[in-house]
């Protein structure tokens, strides 16, 4: 027998049974964290910001002070650094961006070590023009081996009115288009080689000078005579008013750069040794070094040189006198090193039909 059970109406619920409900899912445990609740992340500190920008600002820095300790060992790339040394100054603007960017006061501070290192290796260069001065003018030009026009690039020299032209890369084509231009304005003149030198006044005792292209076991075989047969350095005694004077053209070895041999500086650095000896031994207490010694003067591959002749742009230059390559010049590989006497002036001359810029120097007695 089938019996249908009445249906129970559950009374609504009361309040002490809501607060119940309410109490009983306050104190049931928590599946999702209310809004209210969300931790917040707070943002690092200025001091606490950019942690990387702050690294590389202080390895810049440090780069750039110890670049003396950074090893030849391998590709030569303390020798690399140190030939564009002044571009590493382009890496500030770029920190600084990213110091403005993540407002970092950490960065900020460590950016100050890059500039105060660059500025007093390279300060003193960023004053006004120099302007042609002094007792005596000097310039100092590879012409270039493939100079499309000698000519023109002879009289343009000869234009600047300097007392004493060193030309260097000398072919044996060329070589008598430039006796032709200059012979009226530079009565005297001395080649030995792919170099030599013009002047206004007398020339005696000139002589090539070895920079040690040939060498190893078998050269010392050879007469002297050929091994300076093809010699790219030359030694000469100019008569002014206020003595004598030596006066040095040299062409250093070229420097190659590879991905694999890194910086190739062998042959440059065997003649860099060879001159600075050679400068060493020289009697005269006055003496000028013109050339393209393919080197900045801050390679310590010239420190044989540099220890003893100063260079004049670095004294009264201005700006970085940059001289190769001659469309956009990057770097200074051709320079005028003096002893005895007082740099005056610096400058870089117009573009001829070589690869390089001419430099030019004024020096005082």
């Amino acid at each position: 027998m089938n019996r249908t059970l009445p249906s129970v109406r559950r009374p609504d619920p009361g309040p002490e049974d809501t607060a119940v409900t309410r109490q009983g899912t306050a104190d049931a445990p928590a599946t999702r964290q209310g809004t209210a609740d969300a931790p917040v992340t707070s943002r690092p500190g200025p001091w606490r910001r950019g942690p990387v920008l702050t690294a590389l600002a202080l390895l810049l820095g440090l780069l750039m002070l110890l670049h003396a300790r950074v090893p030849n060992r391998v590709g030569n790339l303390g020798s690399l650094l140190e030939t564009f040394l002044p571009w590493c100054g382009l890496f500030v603007p770029v920190l600084l961006a990213g110091v403005l960017w993540r407002r970092s006061a950490s960065a900020a501070v460590a950016l100050l070590l890059p500039v105060t290192v660059w500025l007093s290796l390279f300060g003193g260069l960023l004053g006004g023009a120099s302007r042609p001065a002094g007792d005596l003018t000097v310039v100092s030009h590879n012409v270039g081996a493939d100079n499309p026009d000698p000519a023109g690039t002879a009289r343009d020299l000869a234009a600047s009115g300097a007392d004493m032209l060193a030309l260097l890369e000398i072919t044996p084509q060329a070589r008598g288009t430039y006796e032709k231009e200059l012979a009226s304005a530079y009565p005297y003149h001395a080649v030995r080689g792919t170099v030599g030198l013009w002047s206004k006044l007398p020339l005696t005792g000139t002589r090539p000078v070895d920079t040690a292209r040939d060498y190893g076991p078998l050269a010392e075989t050879k007469p002297v005579e050929s091994r300076l047969a093809d010699t790219r350095a030359l030694r000469t005694t100019v008569a002014t008013d206020h003595g004598p004077l030596a006066v040095y053209v040299a062409h250093l070895g070229s420097v190659r750069f590879n991905p694999r041999g890194g910086f190739g500086t062998a042959d440059r650095d065997r003649g860099a040794q060879a001159l600075g000896e050679a400068v060493a031994a020289e009697q005269n207490e006055r003496v000028v070094l013109l050339g393209d010694l393919n080197g900045s003067t801050d390679d310590r591959a010239l420190d044989g040189l540099t220890a003893q002749l100063r260079s004049v742009h670095d004294a009264a230059g201005s700006g970085f006198g940059f001289s190769w390559p001659a469309r956009f010049p990057v770097v200074r590989i051709d320079q005028i090193l003096v002893r005895g006497v007082e740099p005056a002036s610096s400058w870089v001359l117009p573009a001829t039909g070589s690869d390089h810029l001419p430099v030019a120097a004024g020096i005082n007695w």
